[in-house]
């Protein structure tokens, strides 16, 4: 028989184990290895050249991060039997499993109104009738539907597994120290109360870097104006060409993507016909880049402009401050524009526009609760003395103009 406990070498964590057999059966479907070829921060890597890692290493990285949580939470006396601690492994193993190419980048382009935890939902469903119901609990747990509440913020709350982990790999990948947090400290520090993740009072501390972490990595990281400018330009690339296809005009792309870019598909067509989901489980970052490359000679002078600047990283001009963009300023822009490439005002979108960022690091509604010694429980921003945490309560909203430079 096949040992399906393999050891592997994980550049963040080093070795981690790979503890339950249908762990094993789930890494090696079709599906989940199809995360090898979709980069977790989709267009990072055209500032920070080394984030080039991928789905497929954070769901490992996050499962080993569970395992690390279940050891703690047992050893302070919270039960987890055998069958729940493989389950909610199972869990945040397949938590992105529903991401597309590219990850957030193009949620919601390739399909419209479609999440990717809907998607991850509908996949892991199928699973469950393909390996005979083995992933009902796992499920459950996901969907919150699980008695045992505490599971599912295991897998996702505001100190979850996915994004302690997330956090830990994009530092490092990225190079951004600010992003590295005391991920084994925090997790030595959990607990349960009242059913629900708590953390002890004496990692309060770890926490709150924890959160300061998490805003610093999105201004820095997924929010600097380069990566914007990386992603708003794929979108576009996407957007003009779709409006092709729709129209008709004939375009190279794998038969997979081509079911998407020639039709209109949003959330009730998507779930009511099972071929959609069929093809969007064999979509990669390799059908986007591919597709990318041939229209770059296309005829069509906007979409081909856009993926040769894409190629070559010519990318948008970006401009971010704390007000709206003036009206003025923007039109003015968008006449110079128009005229230089002699386009229709239809069509000058593709090339200036203004859109909204916004930060928030902490959210009190799904609240981060500290167990303090005489046994209650509070929230973090009352039980913390560092005032900026109260700060990053508040969603932090920024204005940005992109334009191509001409």
């Amino acid at each position: 028989m096949l040992n399906k406990k393999k050891i592997v070498n994980d550049p963040v964590y080093g070795f981690i184990n790979i503890q339950y057999e249908i762990i094993f059966d789930l890494l090696s479907h079709p599906w989940f290895q199809r995360l090898r070829n979709i980069k977790q921060c989709a267009m990072t890597h055209l500032v920070y050249p080394g984030a080039m890692h991928t789905r497929f290493q954070h769901a490992l990285g996050a499962t080993h991060l569970m395992s690390l949580a279940i050891e703690t939470l047992r050893s302070k006396g919270n039960e987890i039997t055998e069958t729940e601690a493989e389950a909610v492994t199972v869990a945040i193993l397949l938590h992105d499993i529903g991401h597309g190419p590219f990850s957030h980048a193009l949620e919601n382009y390739i399909i419209e109104d479609v999440h990717h935890e809907t998607i991850s939902a509908l996949i892991m469903d199928k699973l469950n009738q393909e390996f005979n119901g083995k992933l009902t609990m796992a499920i459950d747990i996901f969907n919150d539907r699980y008695p045992k509440r505490f599971l599912h913020q295991l897998v996702s709350s505001q100190l979850d597994l996915d994004r302690m982990d997330y956090l830990n790999r994009d530092s490092f990948f990225t190079g951004v120290s600010e992003g590295v947090i005391s991920y084994d400290r925090i997790l030595k520090m959990l607990n349960v109360a009242n059913d629900r993740i708590v953390v002890e009072e004496k990692g309060i501390y770890s926490v709150e870097k924890f959160i300061i972490a998490r805003r610093l990595m999105y201004w820095q990281v997924y929010l600097h104006k380069s990566v914007i400018a990386g992603e708003t330009m794929l979108f576009k690339v996407l957007k003009r060409a779709k409006e092709l296809a729709l129209r008709g005009v004939e375009l190279f792309a794998t038969p997979s993507f081509k079911l998407f870019l020639y039709n209109r598909i949003a959330h009730a067509r998507f779930l009511s016909d099972e071929i959609y989901l069929d093809h969007f489980v064999k979509l990669d970052d390799h059908d986007i880049n591919t597709c990318i490359k041939i229209w770059a000679d296309h005829d069509d002078k906007i979409l081909s402009y856009l993926c040769k600047s894409l190629i070559s990283r010519k990318l948008y001009r970006v401009e971010i401050q704390k007000e709206p963009i003036g009206i003025t300023r923007i039109e003015e822009i968008k006449r110079q524009v128009k005229q230089y490439f002699d386009i229709s005002d239809e069509e000058v979108h593709y090339f200036v526009f203004t859109d909204m960022i916004s930060n928030s690091a902490y959210k009190k509604v799904d609240s981060i609760e500290i167990l303090r010694k005489d046994g209650s429980v509070i929230d973090l921003t009352d039980a913390s003395d560092n005032f900026n945490i109260e700060a990053l309560a508040k969603t932090v909203e920024k204005y940005y103009l992109c334009s191509v430079k001409i």
